[in-house]
């Protein structure tokens, strides 16, 4: 097909004459150096021959991983997401067009979920990833944008679409790893000791947490029961606890980290390999009642304060896309056990804006705080080092939580506990109502983004371009009884 359109729901696909012959080194965006994870930025955004607005989460730079079923139908696809519309894995494979040696005769793209393939490890995902971009960029293969009919079957618009759990999480576990956040949590409840607990500096705290209560964006969550005690003092006999909801319901701003080939129970992951078992990053935030959370937590840490729900963004953003936005890691004093150094800790970091928004009902959202992920004080590799440094087994699908991640001032706190100082600094909301945990009703918006500055080619120009970004959104519901 040499010119004209072929359209789905309305929305027009560029079919016609295209040059075959452009230079290949454009079908890459960044080269990897084997000494270290920096990238050599090609200045060049990517152009598809998919219409891309300007200001879209997912350029051609991104290229998540997601589940979905169209609305109504009961068929569920992987899916990478391009523009304002989402591509199916399973379409494209059915028609071939996975030819490389390590997916071609692979089925992972016929599952239901995204474990089997981030099983695979990055080779598969590098091949995906190169397939992927030669057959969107404007230029590239042809297979897919001269086929109507492919076109048709698999690429929708995202409205039409539900995303659902990107992965089967067998096993979940969060972090305690920014080192802003532990101090001001410690400064509320150990006012005259050390804020940092004397582990803190020499390992990454975490706990088990609750696979089976993770959902995805947009899952309403239930204010939780339970017992809690309204003073400081958590040893009986007086008062004695009460049994209510949560009065002290809270976000926390965090981001999750998958594992993709796991270990064998007794095998460790050491850190020269840690980040080649890390499949890529979402949203995540951990629901906290801390009222029932502060009762209950010694001596053996978190359990219903935190069990009842934790929800994550639905797009799996990998670390390939990741690895362009890697900044130096905050300088870990003192220096860590052999088995935790990192080797390049210039790049142990990742530059990604975070932001929360909350929407109270009937109301616009309203930024609470803007943080970053260059905050962490321990990487995702660390922690997945450590946490198999024992011979625990992972698997893949596991799901890895940061930790609130708070930045140095009040402006960059990752919850409610601090941005109100434990109630006390109550936030006025431009409606002039008061938050100082979270309502019935509101909306809990959690978002990243990375970016880059913009650059100039032809007539494409924007101030700065997004590279990626990927938002979730949340909602505490009024399903109190």
């Amino acid at each position: 097909m040499h010119a004209g359109t072929a359209r789905e729901s309305g929305i027009a696909f560029p079919c016609g004459a295209v040059s075959e012959t452009r230079d290949a080194r454009h079908l890459g965006f960044y080269f990897q150096r084997e000494e270290s994870f920096r990238a050599d930025i090609c200045t060049m955004p990517l152009i598809s021959w998919l219409p891309i607005p300007p200001a879209s989460d997912f350029p051609l730079e991104n290229l998540p991983y997601g589940v979905f079923r169209v609305k109504g139908g009961s068929a569920i696809h992987i899916a990478t997401a391009v523009g304002d519309h989402i591509v199916d894995l399973h379409e494209l494979h059915r028609a071939g067009l996975f030819s490389g040696p390590l997916l071609r005769d692979s089925l992972v793209f016929y599952e239901e979920c995204l474990n089997a393939f981030m099983s695979l490890g990055k080779p598969a995902w590098t091949e995906a990833r190169s397939r992927l971009t030669s057959l969107l960029i404007e230029g590239g293969d042809s297979a897919l944008r001269s086929n109507p009919d492919l076109i048709r079957a698999a690429i929708l618009p995202q409205v039409s679409v539900e995303m659902l759990l990107p992965a089967r999480i067998g096993d979940y576990t969060d972090f305690y790893s920014s080192m802003e956040h532990a101090t001001n949590v410690g400064k509320m409840f150990r006012p005259n000791a050390d804020p940092l607990l004397p582990n803190w500096k020499w390992l990454p705290v975490g706990y088990h947490g609750r696979s089976s209560s993770v959902v995805v964006s947009g899952t309403p969550i239930r204010r939780p029961w339970g017992q809690s005690k309204p003073n400081d003092d958590p040893s009986p006999p007086a008062p004695p606890p009460s049994f209510s909801p949560c009065k002290l319901l809270d976000f926390e701003l965090e981001m999750g980290f998958f594992v993709g080939p796991g270990s064998q129970l007794g095998e460790t992951i050491p850190m020269s390999r840690a980040w080649d078992h890390i499949f890529g990053a979402v949203l995540l935030n951990d629901w906290s009642a801390r009222d029932i959370q502060r009762w209950e937590y010694v001596p053996l840490g978190p359990f219903l304060g935190k069990n009842f729900g934790t929800t994550i963004s639905p797009w799996i953003v990998t670390m390939d896309a990741l690895n362009q936005f890697r900044v130096p890691a905050p300088v870990q004093d003192p220096a860590p056990l052999p088995y935790l150094v990192e080797a390049h800790p210039d790049a142990a970091a990742f530059d990604i804006q975070l932001s929360v928004l909350i929407q109270p009902p009937g109301c616009d959202p309203v930024p609470v705080t803007h943080s970053n992920m260059r905050h962490m004080y321990w990487s995702p590799a660390q922690q997945l080092a450590h946490h198999s440094i024992n011979g625990c087994n992972m698997s893949s699908g596991d799901l890895l939580g940061t930790g609130t991640i708070s930045g140095p001032e009040k402006g960059s706190f990752g919850s409610m506990l601090e941005i109100t100082w434990r109630g006390a600094q109550p936030l006025i909301l431009p409606n002039g109502q008061e938050r100082k945990f979270i309502n019935d009703g509101d909306v809990v918006m959690l978002r990243g983004l990375c970016e880059r500055d913009g650059v100039r080619f032809h007539y494409f120009y924007v101030p700065r371009m997004t590279t990626y970004s990927f938002i979730f959104t949340a909602i505490i519901s009024s399903l109190v009884t």
